[in-house]
């Protein structure tokens, strides 16, 4: 079933396309992140161009976010002003990675930008993940008990003009988040993640919020976040591809059904120490990509 797809100026299988969002929507059932940071790279891997991949790929989190932001919202598993904040740094950040974006365009080498960035960024996440994981399969269940204690990082708790939030347990400087969700907002632009592989382990182990308001809060800054990356990539970039967005979306958002049931089966520590591994083993394919002579070699000089 082959398919047109406009942005990307190709044919690809449609089957492959909607399996290949199914996956990741299992993943990111499984393991509570966008999946975005799966997609793009997958969809490098299968031939789409870095830039219509990153583009796509952050409208299809936008969709597949929705749902899990309602279930979050009814069990009261959201902190509205701790999200408002991110968002609001997301925003700003979406907009100078949109700067970042077309100056790289310009310069001709956001594509290897974009490889780069994935190689180095899921290198050191899959790294810091899989350590974590094996030293809490390893650890006591008296320190499983100090671990599950946290505080916020030092640097948070020196920064000025501190506001209380009250679902997140928390009394810090609303720029800490402000920061962080610009952050993310640079990296969704860029890379077409929703930037839940960052948002989540920094909510916990930086900003010290409480876990159960954890993955809700960071779905709400996921989805607006992405909104105004695709908005933002529509009007400047024109990256969007909406065919291939609209073929990730049907598999993601039945593939996050089935990774949900699987979820609640496995233990959270074998749960980190797969998804570290599918990650690590992500940043050394594209790794070795980079290294690999391509079987057409060209260059673009004037006659």
């Amino acid at each position: 079933m082959d398919v047109y797809l406009p942005i990307a100026n190709l044919a690809v299988n449609g089957l492959v396309i909607v399996l290949l969002g199914g996956a990741t929507g299992i993943l990111s059932g499984i393991f509570g992140v966008g999946g975005g940071f799966l997609t793009t790279p997958l969809l490098i891997f299968y031939g789409i161009p870095p830039t219509v991949a990153a583009a796509s790929a952050a409208t299809q989190v936008t969709g597949a976010s929705v749902s899990g932001v309602i279930a979050q919202g009814k069990r009261n598993g959201v902190d509205y002003q701790m999200g408002g904040v991110t968002v609001a740094g997301g925003l700003l950040g979406a907009i100078l990675g949109a700067l970042i974006f077309n100056l790289l365009e310009a310069l001709g080498q956001i594509d290897v930008f974009i490889n780069i960035l994935y190689v180095v960024l899921l290198g050191v996440i899959g790294g810091m993940m899989g350590l974590e994981s094996i030293q809490a399969l390893y650890r006591k269940p008296q320190e499983k008990r100090r671990a599950a204690k946290r505080r916020h990082h030092p640097m948070v708790a020196s920064l000025p003009m501190r506001w209380r939030f009250y679902r997140s347990g928390l009394y810090i400087s609303p720029l800490a988040p402000l920061l962080l969700g610009m952050v993310v907002g640079i990296l969704t632009m860029l890379m077409g993640v929703g930037g839940g592989f960052i948002m989540v382990p920094a909510m916990l182990y930086i900003l010290g919020m409480s876990a159960n308001v954890v993955v809700g809060t960071s779905l709400f800054n996921i989805l607006f976040v992405t909104m105004m990356t695709t908005m933002v990539h529509a009007l400047t970039t024109q990256a969007v591809d909406i065919v291939l967005a609209g073929l990730l979306l049907i598999g993601s958002v039945s593939g996050a059904q089935i990774g949900t049931r699987i979820a609640t089966t496995v233990k959270p520590e074998y749960l980190r120490l797969m998804l570290s591994a599918i990650v690590l083993a992500v940043a050394l394919v594209m790794l070795w990509r980079l290294g690999v002579v391509p079987e057409e070699v060209y260059t673009v000089a004037p006659l």
